[in-house]
Parts: structure tokens; sequence; C-alpha cells
């Protein structure tokens, strides 16, 4: 009987490249440290943050949080989305769009499954929001965080410049959404049973600790190690408690999809200094009326959904110069503009991994579609919004 070949797993695939990128010198030992102390946190906050959410989802948080939704919807399904679309903005706003991928997921898949709601639209609804709500505060996503102290530079406060784009991403994602989704919103449902959590004094402390790490995030402190001290002290919580974590911690810590992106980050970084940066410099429309800023953000939102929104905002913030209006043409672009391949986005990349652990099927198609109508049409209303404003 003939052996069955082992395929070389994707992320040995995808570090290959970045270590030989490193290794033969084509990316400089001065540009990879410099990478890797401005993607380092990013990266370990992803990984924490991850953990953190499965140890609510064991905790019970999320069921409490989906029973909570659905008997404040009393059994309308259109009051129970317009819920979801609330807790997925604040989620988002202020404590990033990672976060929401992360926690907010699971909680769409189990109100869908609690109310016999289409959790198709629930887990797009997350998705969407999660992209198209960054835009707000210095927190809600980490691109905004790598651009804040350019804000400041040219003596001008983020939220001042940033609040009428994000309102704009906002109005139109709840609108397309609830205009594409009209037929599932339709009719009421019965509202299940009352939730009772295995360990109340755990759940309990699941609940402070997330209320701890919020204030954090809010309050301007380090993300990453935010996150980090959220999960030590849920590890902490549940060793005391004597139960058991959900899984091995290999299974816990995405370290493959840790691995794909940085390395990502590496090959995007090593195309910038041999000459990809100046390319793109040459692409972006100069000035800063309407026009430019539209094609800006055109080009920011096309490179994100190509790499991925975070090498994609380092690879373009040059092209911002000293224009606060131009660096969040950039934002805009590579903050609500990856909604079209699964890759985009950082929090996208999680969302689809939180979807298939929970053996949720989201054709490809539906997701590209729903990008097609909101990428564009977000995209320029935040422009409109920031060349009427700014």
């Amino acid at each position: 009987m003939p052996r069955r070949r082992r395929s070389v797993p994707w992320w040995v695939v995808a570090l290959v490249p970045a270590v030989a990128a490193v290794l033969s010198g084509a990316l400089p030992r001065a540009d990879a440290w410099a990478l890797a102390e401005r993607v380092g946190p990013v990266l370990l906050f992803v990984a924490a943050l991850t953990v953190v959410a499965e140890l609510c989802g064991a905790a019970g948080l999320f069921d409490v949080a989906t029973d909570a939704a659905a008997r404040a919807a009393r059994g309308r399904r259109w009051l129970l989305w317009l819920l979801l679309v609330a807790i997925a903005v604040a989620s988002t706003v202020l404590l990033s769009l990672d976060t929401t991928a992360v926690l907010l997921t699971p909680l769409a898949i189990t109100l869908a499954r609690r109310t016999r709601t289409s959790p198709l639209l629930l887990v797009l609804t997350v998705v969407a929001l999660a992209n198209t709500a960054s835009l707000l505060l210095p927190v809600s996503n980490l691109t905004n965080l790598l651009a804040d102290h350019r804000f400041a530079e040219q003596g001008v406060g983020y939220l001042g410049v940033m609040w009428a784009p994000a309102l704009a991403a906002v109005v139109v994602t709840v609108a397309v959404l609830a205009v594409r989704g009209r037929a599932d919103l339709r009719g009421r449902f019965e509202p299940p049973e009352r939730y009772v959590p295995p360990d109340r004094g755990l759940l309990v402390a699941t609940g402070v600790v997330v209320a701890v790490m919020a204030v954090g995030f809010v309050a301007g402190l380090p993300v990453w190690a935010v996150a980090l001290a959220a999960c030590a002290a849920l590890l902490v919580a549940f060793a005391v408690r004597r139960r058991p974590v959900p899984g091995r911690v290999g299974d816990l810590v995405p370290w493959r999809m840790v691995v794909v992106v940085g390395a990502l980050f590496v090959v995007v970084e090593t195309l910038q200094v041999r000459g990809l940066g100046d390319a793109v410099l040459a692409a972006a429309p100069a000035g800063g009326d309407l026009g430019a800023l539209l094609g800006v953000a055109g080009l920011s939102a096309a490179v994100a959904n190509g790499v991925n929104n975070l090498p994609a905002y380092l690879l373009l913030e040059p092209v911002a110069g000293e224009d606060v209006r131009r660096l969040a043409a950039v934002l805009i672009g590579t903050g609500v503009g990856p909604l079209l391949t699964p890759w985009a986005s950082l929090a996208t990349v999680l969302w689809w991994r939180r979807c298939r652990q929970a053996l949720v099927h989201v054709p490809v198609r539906a997701f590209v579609v729903q990008g097609l109508w909101l990428a564009p049409l977000c995209v320029v209303a935040s422009v409109l919004a920031l060349a009427v404003v700014a």
C-alpha cells in the first residue's frame, strides 16, 4: 500500500522566504530589527487576546451575554441584530477590531443558535463592523496606534481628524447590512431557556478581568501588556477554581497564524527596501484635494486587500508626508477598505479562524459580495466626511 505524502505545513511555506530574506541580507539587519520592534508587540497582543477569548468562552461569558441579548430583544430579530450591532461598534471602538473578531464572533454564533437566527447574517455583521468601526480611536485599530504619533508630531489630535470618517463608515455599514439582511431580520423567535453557568465564581472573575482589560485599553496602556496580563490573570483564575482550560496550550495560542503574519511583514518590508516603496510613492496621487484623498485611500485599500492592512500601512505611511489629511486617507483605506480578501486584515483572519472552530461555514462568495458593497461605499463616504470636516 503506497504511503500518503505529507504536505508541507503552510506556516513553514510562509516562514522560509522570510528567514531567507533576513539571512541573505536582502532585508538589512537594522531594518529587520526596527520592524521587529514595531510589529512584535502587535503579534504578542493578538496571541494573548486569542487565549483570553478561549478562556472567556470556557467560563461561560459568551453564553451569559447572548442570554441577556436574547431576552432584551423580546423575540424580535431586528432588535436582536441592532443589539449585536451596538455591541460590535462599542467593542471595536473601545477594545480594537481584533478584540471584536476574537471575542464577539463566538458570541454571535451562540446567539444565532440559541435564537434560530441566520448565523451567516450575524457573523458577517461582526466581521464588517470589526473593520469599518475601527477608525474612531487610536486603540480601535493597530494601524491607528502605528499612526498616532504622526498626528501628535503635527500638533493635531487624532480624534479631531478621524471622528467624521469613523461615523460615516459606521452609518454606511449599518445601512447596507440592514438592506441586504432584511429577509433574515423578519419574524420572531422564542426566547431560549435561561443559561446557568457551570461555575459562577469563575464567571464573575472572568467578567472582572475583561472589564479591567477594557479600561486598560481605553487608558492608553500598551495593548500587548494589558492583553498578556489579562491572559495570565484568567489562567490563574482557572487554576484556583480547578477548572480545565479548553484544550492544549498549543491549541490555545494561534502560533501558526502569528508566524505567517510575522513572515508576511518581513517579506513586504524586504520588498519595500528593495524598491517597492518607491513604486508605491510614484503611484500615489499628489496633493490634498478630494480627488487626491480618494486616490490615496483607494490605493491603500487595494494594497491592504492584496497583502494585509498592517504591512500595507507601513508600506504606505511615507505617502502621507506631512499632511494629516493624507495620513487619514491612508488609515481609511487600510482600516475600512480591507473587506474583499480573507487575509486583508488580521481581524478577518481571526474571524475566519473562530468561524471554523465553531463549525460555521461562511461561503467565500458571501464574504466577497458583502465586501464589494461595503469597501467602496465606506471608503468614499469616509473620505467625503474627511474632506468636509478636516
